[in-house]
C-alpha cells in the first residue's frame, strides 16, 4: 500500500509505531522496522549515550528506516539532535513541536521531521516552518492529549495543510487505518497496540493489565501533572486523586530524586523540565516536580511491574485488544484486515438526486 506516508518515510506500509517511554526500545523499533512499518525510539528515558548506544543496536538489526522521538523543549535537545544526525536516522518525531531552527537544522542534514500536534493551529505552524508531516492525535489517544475526538480533529488539520497527515488516537486494526485514508492521512500511529504485542519488554503481567480493562478502566485525569492524561486507573491513579497538596509534594519530592539518580538530571534540570511541560498552566510544585519526573512512574509499572505504584499510559483502544500477537503478524493482519475492508466497500451507492429519483425510492 502506497500513500505519502510510505513513499516520505520508506517503509512498506502506512503505519507507525509511535515512541513510548520505557516502551519504544530497540526490540520493539527493530521488529517493527522489519515488519515493514515505522518504528520509533522513544529517546526522552535515556540518556544521549544511551539513545546512541540503542540507535546503533537498531542499525546492527535491521537495514529498515525507523525514527527517534524527541522533547523539542528538553535542555539537551540539540546533543539528541546532533546524534540522530550522527547516526544517519532516518526521521526525527517531536512530542511538542519544534522550533523553527531545530526544524531547519534537522531537514538540512536530510533528517525528515514528524511533529506530533493536537490542534489545528499547530499543525498550521509546524507546516509553516517546514515540517514534513504531522502526527494528529486525537483525545481517544493514550498518555498527554486533547479533548477533541480524532474524527473531528483529523478532517480539520488534512483540510488545513498541504504535507502528509498521521492519525492517531483510536486506531488498532485494518477498518481504522482505511478509515483514516478516506479521511485524508496518509496513514496510522499507534502506541496501546504495539505495546501490547510480544516484541514489546512490557512485563507479561502489567500486559494482562492492559488486555482485561474495560472502556471503563481507561480514564482522562490531571492528577498525575495538571494536564489532560489518559491512562488505566489503577491503585496509583486513584491515590493521586484523592491526595491532599502536601501529601502530593511528598510523593512527587520521592519520586523525583529517584527519576534524578537514573536520569542524571540535576534539581534546577528537573524543575526547568517540569516548567516547560506547563504549557502555560497554573501547576502547583508537586505537580510540576511530577511533570518533571512521569517517566519515573511510566517506568514503575513499564519496566519493573509495579501497577500499584506506578501509572500505566493507555488509549481507549485498550478495552478492543485481546491479544499478543507478534508485530510481524500485528502489521500483516492490518494489512490483511485493510484489503478486506477495502473489497468490502460498495463500488457504487445511490445518493442524491440519483437515488430520490429510482423507481423504488430507495
Amino acid at each position: 500500500m502506497r500513500t505519502p506516508l510510505t513513499e516520505l518515510m520508506g517503509v512498506r506500509y502506512p503505519i507507525v509505531q509511535t515512541g513510548m517511554g520505557w516502551v519504544s526500545g530497540p526490540r520493539l523499533v527493530t521488529a517493527t522496522a522489519r515488519a515493514g512499518a515505522l518504528g520509533i525510539l522513544a529517546s526522552a528515558t535515556m540518556t544521549p549515550d544511551q539513545l546512541r548506544s540503542a540507535v546503533r543496536e537498531v542499525r546492527s538489526r535491521t537495514d529498515a528506516p525507523f525514527g527517534v522521538n524527541l522533547r523539542a523543549d528538553a535542555g539537551d535537545a540539540r546533543e539528541r539532535v546532533r546524534i540522530i544526525v550522527e547516526e544517519g536516522v532516518r526521521v526525527a518525531s517531536f512530542a511538542l513541536a519544534p522550533s523553527q531552527e531545530l526544524i531547519a537544522e534537522l531537514k538540512d542534514a536530510g533528517v525528515v521531521v514528524v511533529p506530533s500536534v493536537g490542534a489545528r493551529r499547530h499543525a498550521e505552524k509546524v507546516a509553516a516552518w517546514g515540517a514534513d508531516a504531522v502526527i494528529v492525535q486525537g483525545g481517544e489517544g493514550g498518555g498527554h492529549t486533547g479533548d477533541v475526538a480524532t474524527t473531528v480533529l483529523l478532517p480539520q488539520v488534512v483540510d488545513a495543510v498541504d504535507i502528509p497527515v498521521i492519525a492517531a488516537g483510536g486506531f488498532h486494526d485494518g477498518r481504522g487505518l482505511v478509515a483514516a485514508l478516506a479521511y485524508g492521512a496518509a496513514g496510522v500511529a499507534m502506541g496501546t497496540r504495539f505495546l501490547l504485542t510480544s516484541d514489546s519488554t512490557v512485563p507479561d503481567a502489567v500486559k494482562a493489565r492492559y488486555l482485561a480493562a474495560t472502556v471503563k478502566d481507561i480514564a482522562l485525569t490531571r492528577a498525575v501533572d495538571g494536564l489532560p492524561h489518559r491512562m488505566l486507573r489503577t491503585e496509583m491513579v486513584a491515590e493521586l486523586e484523592g491526595a491532599g497538596r502536601l501529601r502530593s509534594l511528598y510523593r512527587a519530592l520521592r519520586r523525583a530524586s529517584g527519576f534524578r539518580r537514573i536520569s542524571g538530571l540535576s534539581w534546577p534540570g528537573m524543575v526547568r523540565d517540569g516548567l516547560a511541560l506547563r504549557h502555560g498552566k497554573k501547576l502547583n510544585w508537586s505537580q510540576v516536580l511530577l511533570a518533571a519526573n512521569t517517566p519515573m512512574l511510566l517506568k514503575a509499572s513499564m519496566v519493573d511491574g509495579r501497577t500499584d505504584v506506578g501509572i500505566m499510559a493507555s488509549g481507549q483502544v485498550a478495552a478492543l485488544i485481546g491479544d499478543l500477537p507478534s508485530v510481524e503478524a500485528l502489521v500483516a493482519r492490518i494489512m490483511a484486515e485493510a484489503d478486506e475492508a477495502l473489497a468490502a466497500l460498495p463500488s457504487s451507492v445511490p445518493h442524491g438526486r440519483a437515488a430520490e429519483s429510482s423507481p423504488s425510492g430507495a
